[in-house]
């Protein structure tokens, strides 16, 4: 069997991928126990609540374990994967009748040093957790001692030195209960301690139910003291549903970062939204010109492209609606730039990547832009950094055939340009009623530091631009 020292045995924590984020869920695993991994290697695709990253581990070494299985939401800075970087092989299962000192896992020498010790960060945000791991303890008992081992150290003695031996020995019989993260969430919010908890789930895993159980069980008793003369209460039945007609479907990742969000927008800024009908059959006829355009060969031109830049132009005529509410100082901030935000459905929900200062680029650059963002939100690889810092967005709903609608802001933003559906309509033209291609075009502002003045000279500037797109030219 292979002899390995504790100094060869690196743990990669999860690292924080969006600035201030909590948490992430493991989504799956690229290596196993035993495979060999170099510097910059990606080892696991996780989705935090802003987009699905992928991680590359910082050095080479064998992959010694994987703490956390897939679908498992884990803290920021608690470790996830540990790598022998000694260059040996995989170790073997360590005997069941070694000591506990042997099967507990120890800290490394590079996360023993103090702060300003020269370790550097892998990513932003590394480093270690204030709440405790999420990890399903395994089978057997050397791996439930060493568990045990490590929680009476952390959680007995906070300050980081050795456990009492006695402790540890009393511990070491009682592993951590099996219970899911909601679970645990669960218990501690109704002061439930799972170790008292009488699981019914395969394998001893404690449910929801289990939960709600020991919480009648323990009321019951108290009641019964109090008012020893009342007849017994029987415990409220716990909600159930019928798996054959319903589906729960836990809200987590992006979706519940953008249900937070939208929330928290709705009810944070003042909504107005204006409405106006445009004709564009001149923007459609400009978008095929363009698409035989060599200046544009193998970018992506549709209607959306000339409509980012009709609002972008509306933008620099109408500079105060590019703007932010700062409501910690009250004041209003004005933005010297735009990054364009475009809403996009993926399989995790909707997410808004932006393009950094659109104002600034051609309408070749732009067209090249679009296609990149929209390509990568399908692939599901959008970055946090590319949702970050939008200043005014685009929802186009006419590709689900929907005529308009009332968007919500983006938390942050001042105003949000929902766009429907183009259709072939008759309309007065030149005094005669003829086919034109006709659209809605809905404008959502913040009314704290958006009035309706401003709000409607930009939603018609937008709207002349794609009557006659001609004013590109004259109004850029």
């Amino acid at each position: 069997m292979t002899t390995m020292t504790q100094a060869s045995v690196r743990e990669f924590k999860m690292p924080d991928v969006g600035e201030g984020l909590t948490e992430a869920e493991i989504l799956k695993w690229y290596v196993q126990p035993g495979d060999t991994v170099t510097d910059g290697q990606v080892v696991c695709e996780v989705e935090t609540a802003k987009a699905a990253v992928e991680l590359p581990i910082p050095y080479d070494g064998v992959v010694r374990d994987l703490h956390f299985p897939e679908g498992t939401t884990v803290d920021v800075g608690t470790p996830i994967i540990a790598v022998d970087v000694s260059g040996g092989a995989a170790p073997a299962e360590v005997p069941a009748q070694a000591p506990a000192e042997t099967a507990a896992p120890a800290e490394t020498a590079e996360e023993k040093k103090p702060e300003g010790s020269g370790r550097q960060p892998v990513l932003v945000g590394y480093g270690v957790a204030t709440s405790s791991t999420r990890r399903r303890p395994r089978k057997g008992p050397e791996v439930l001692v060493s568990q045990a081992s490590t929680a009476v150290q952390t959680e007995l003695n906070g300050h980081g030195g050795p456990a009492p031996a006695a402790e540890t020995a009393v511990t070491a019989d009682k592993p951590r209960p099996l219970a899911k993260p909601p679970v645990r969430k669960l218990a501690k919010d109704l002061g439930v301690d799972l170790a008292t908890v009488v699981p019914s789930g395969p394998d001893g895993i404690i449910t929801r139910d289990d939960v709600h159980a020991a919480v009648a069980s323990t009321q019951a008793p108290e009641a019964a003291v109090e008012a020893p003369s009342a007849p017994a209460v029987a415990p409220a039945p716990v909600p159930t549903y019928d798996t054959a007609r319903e589906t729960r479907i836990p809200v987590k990742g992006v979706r519940k970062m953008t249900a937070q969000a939208m929330v928290g927008s709705a009810f944070t800024a003042p909504h107005v939204t204006e409405f106006v009908t445009v004709d564009v059959t001149r923007t459609m006829k400009l978008v095929e010109e363009l698409k035989q355009d060599k200046e544009f060969a193998g970018l992506r031109v549709n209607p959306l492209l000339l409509i980012a830049k009709a609002l972008l132009v509306a933008i620099k005529r109408n500079p105060d609606i590019n703007a932010s509410w700062d409501e910690a100082s009250q004041e209003i901030v004005l933005k010297h730039y735009v990054n364009l935000g475009i809403a996009a459905a993926t399989p995790r929900g909707l997410i808004v990547p932006n393009i950094k200062d659109a104002h600034a680029k051609t309408l070749p650059q732009l067209a090249e832009s679009l296609g990149e963002l929209v390509s990568t939100a399908r692939e599901g690889k959008t970055s946090p950094a590319a949702m970050q810092g939008g200043t005014v967005t685009i929802t186009n709903v006419g590709v689900f055939g929907v005529d308009t609608g009332t968007p919500i802001l983006n938390p942050g933003e001042s105003a949000i340009l929902a766009v429907g559906a183009i259709k072939l309509q008759p309309w007065v033209h030149k005094g005669k009623v003829k086919p034109r291609q006709v659209t809605t075009l809905a404008l959502s502002f913040d009314h704290r530091l958006v009035d309706g003045e401003l709000g409607s000279k930009v939603l018609a500037d937008v709207a002349a631009i794609l009557e006659q797109p001609k004013r590109l030219i004259s109004w850029a």
